[in-house]
């Protein structure tokens, strides 16, 4: 089987390699000519553990291509992805532009029956004007061509995705033909063998099996986080409460641990972006517009704590920061909590020095030279006033607290992930707080 990705960010470039992987021909095409000259050199452009060396193995033998030509693309193609980005809109609506304009140009270039898959996170409704996009290029072409149209969508997690592509949990189809249903049956059937069960669905139950999904989760997360508040002034102990809950089969244990909030790519553009579709049928999301609500007051929590610390001056003052992705296992910055913490350092008057050991480059992309940055964890703590930890990388979880203590100038840690134990802290003799968690 031949098909083609269009788009090669996160889920383009993961969903190509992976097919590519279990022998399907693939070509991913991308219009950032610099991204495919750079793939085609095997450098990559996200950092995904197991990413690199999958797409080196599958380029050598000759079933992943990459290429900026999507005309050239399609000859013998039964599928093709679209996997490009759905940026939000300022009023919180995801953008169309670019998935329409995928549809538009397949629709200009094709010339045999292929099946058209929206893997893109897209709003409900998204498949009809798809395939109006379609249908519209074929007509100024004079061709009728014959197409179907399905929704796919990515539930793979940053840090996990090629894991989660190979190995799935579920995979959700949206389709309105028997023949999209053959087609995408065979393209999957290397990854159920194992019992993995492909879930097929109306386009329109589809669309919104994502939005559901992401904003349940987001939710659980906001919820842990409220929760996490209530404990510390009442004087509970956060992650008791957590495994108390956790052991509840209908509650499970995960996505229920406090910290300063939900980022990347997926939570916060999905959460807005379901809120303003049921705006637009007349219907309120009270719960979801809690939950953002909630986590965008969590992100600015430690920082909160830091002002009480220091009496609500943080002037002239420098900070070390351990960790600036929004999760471990990637340099994705996209709605990172550390943004907004790092900001409110800085409007406060204070410096910060950061580490990271992925997501250097992007940081510094992103937040330029507003802070330093430092290629080793403990240099970073060099005359700092105290430190904040802002994701759970493995290497943060047993620093040695002699060095982090004789290195800081004033022993205190803000921790945004609960990673040290609080009477270990105490024993250190560390001024030790976390989420949820007073200042001991």
């Amino acid at each position: 089987m031949k098909i083609t990705i269009v788009g090669t960010g996160y889920v383009g470039l993961v969903t190509g390699t992976c097919f590519a992987e279990v022998g399907i021909d693939v070509t991913c095409v991308d219009i950032d000519e610099k991204k495919i000259e750079n793939l085609n050199k095997g450098i990559i452009p996200i950092y995904e553990p197991g990413l690199e060396e999958m797409v080196e193995r599958n380029v050598k033998k000759g079933r992943l291509k990459f290429s900026t030509k999507l005309a050239e693309s399609l000859d013998g193609v039964s599928v093709v992805f679209g996997a490009v980005g759905t940026p939000p809109d300022e009023d919180g609506s995801a953008d169309l532009q670019y998935v329409l304009q995928v549809a538009t140009d397949v629709g200009t270039h094709m010339s045999d029956y292929l099946l058209m898959v929206t893997k893109s996170t897209v709003p409900v409704g998204t498949a009809e004007k798809v395939r109006t996009a379609m249908k519209d290029a074929l007509a100024k072409r004079g061709s009728d061509l014959k197409f179907d149209v399905a929704s796919n969508p990515e539930f793979l997690k940053e840090g996990a995705a090629v894991d989660d592509f190979l190995k799935p949990d579920r995979i959700v189809v949206g389709i309105d033909s028997e023949k999209a249903q053959e087609i995408m049956a065979r393209l999957y059937k290397p990854f159920t063998m194992s019992g993995h069960p492909v879930i097929f669905m109306d386009i329109v139950s589809a669309e919104m099996t994502k939005y559901t999904a992401n904003s349940m989760l987001a939710t659980k997360i906001s919820f842990m986080n409220d929760i996490a508040n209530l404990c510390e002034i009442v004087g509970a102990d956060v992650n008791a409460v957590r495994k108390g809950i956790g052991s509840d089969r209908r509650i499970g244990k995960y996505f229920i641990y406090p910290g300063t909030g939900y980022g990347g790519s997926c939570f916060p553009k999905d959460v807005k972006a379901l809120i303003k579709t049921s705006d637009n049928y007349g219907y309120s999301m009270e719960v979801l517009k809690a939950v953002e609500n909630v986590n965008e007051r969590q992100k600015s929590i430690l920082f909160g704590k830091a002002m009480k610390y220091f009496d609500g001056d943080l002037s002239g003052k420098t900070f070390a920061i351990w960790g600036l992705s929004f999760k471990p296992q990637t340099d994705d910055m996209r709605e990172a909590p550390s943004l907004v913490v790092i900001k409110k350092l800085l409007d406060a008057g204070a410096k910060v020095k950061a580490y990271d050991p992925v997501a250097m480059e992007e940081a510094e992309r992103v937040l330029g030279d507003t802070i330093e940055f430092h290629n080793d964890m403990y240099e970073a703590l060099i005359d700092s006033d105290g430190l904040f930890i802002m994701t759970e990388w493995p290497e943060f979880k047993f620093p040695t607290f002699k060095v982090v203590k004789k290195l800081l100038k004033k022993p205190v840690i803000f921790d945004g992930r609960n990673i040290y134990d609080v009477g270990e802290m105490k024993e250190y003799g560390f001024d030790y707080t976390g989420i949820g968690v007073e200042m001991t």
